[in-house]
């Protein structure tokens, strides 16, 4: 749990049970009395945010959402973004793991970032939902959820979650291709089933996941405090040269590598405020 004196925040892993289906979940508190805002780095998740006792505003590109004491359905969350916590919010973050949100909803949030969970049903079961887990305590709020999204939870696709592990377990690999001639499918069939299904494309998952290669070979760096060989993160982390890699971090984080390894030394500093 990270705790100040007018921000609390704790990231709560979930039952073995649970774990194909949600990495976890998030609850974070503003009981200061300024707003305070936050980044959220891409990670490729789509995330049901509940709002508690107060307003939280939204900021990806030029769209902005404010939403209080109600819920969001956010992603897949492709680039970072900025959110504000008035005084007095709370936010309990559920994070779907893989293809989990299309077996609950029966689809991928594509055409839309955010929006009402309750759109994506046929009735306002989440909107009362909310109503309830507002007098719980942050323990009762999270058995009260499992509860309530265990009967929704429907059989996974096997061509989805076989993408999965590839994505996750072959990386100099195209899934796609691998997977299609495995099952005598045609590539196309399985794009479509991928951004169906995912809401992003193979293409799109790889290009996240090199970034995310090159993320962890940065905070390697950091922790050893030596200094940073730009080349050889770019050979390391297969991108074609310096304009690449550069091009990823604009997209991923509206940085350039340099401004956020600069970000993350006012973050490692103790001295410095979050």
């Amino acid at each position: 749990m990270t705790e100040r004196l007018d921000y609390i925040s704790e990231r709560i892993e979930v039952s073995e049970k649970f774990q194909p289906v949600f990495s976890h979940f998030y609850y974070a508190a503003n009981i200061g009395s300024e707003s305070l805002t936050k980044t959220l780095l891409p990670n490729y998740q789509t995330v049901l945010v509940f709002c508690f006792g107060g307003e939280v505003s939204l900021s990806v590109g030029e769209a902005v959402a404010r939403f209080i004491n109600t819920c969001l359905v956010l992603g897949p969350i492709k680039r970072a973004f900025d959110y504000t916590l008035a005084p007095g919010t709370e936010l309990l973050v559920i994070n779907f793991k893989g293809d989990a949100f299309y077996r609950f909803f029966g689809r991928a949030l594509i055409d839309h970032f955010f929006m009402h969970p309750d759109d994506l049903l046929t009735d306002s079961c989440f909107a009362e939902l909310t109503l309830k887990l507002q007098a719980k305590s942050n323990e009762e709020r999270i058995r009260y959820l499992l509860a309530f999204c265990e009967p929704y939870l429907r059989i996974n696709d096997q061509d989805v979650a076989h993408m999965l592990t590839f994505h996750e377990t072959h990386t100099w690999l195209n899934p796609i291709q691998e997977i299609a001639r495995e099952t005598r499918q045609t590539e196309r069939n399985l794009q479509l089933k991928h951004k169906k299904i995912l809401g992003y494309s193979a293409k799109e998952l790889n290009r996240y996941y090199r970034f995310l290669k090159a993320i962890q070979w940065l905070e390697q760096q950091l922790k050893r405090k030596g200094k940073i060989n730009w080349f050889e993160l770019i050979e390391h982390c297969s991108y074609y040269d310096q304009s690449q890699l550069i091009h990823d971090f604009k997209h991923f984080t509206q940085l350039t590598p340099k401004q956020y390894l600069s970000l993350q030394h006012q973050l490692c500093n103790p001295n410095s405020v979050d």
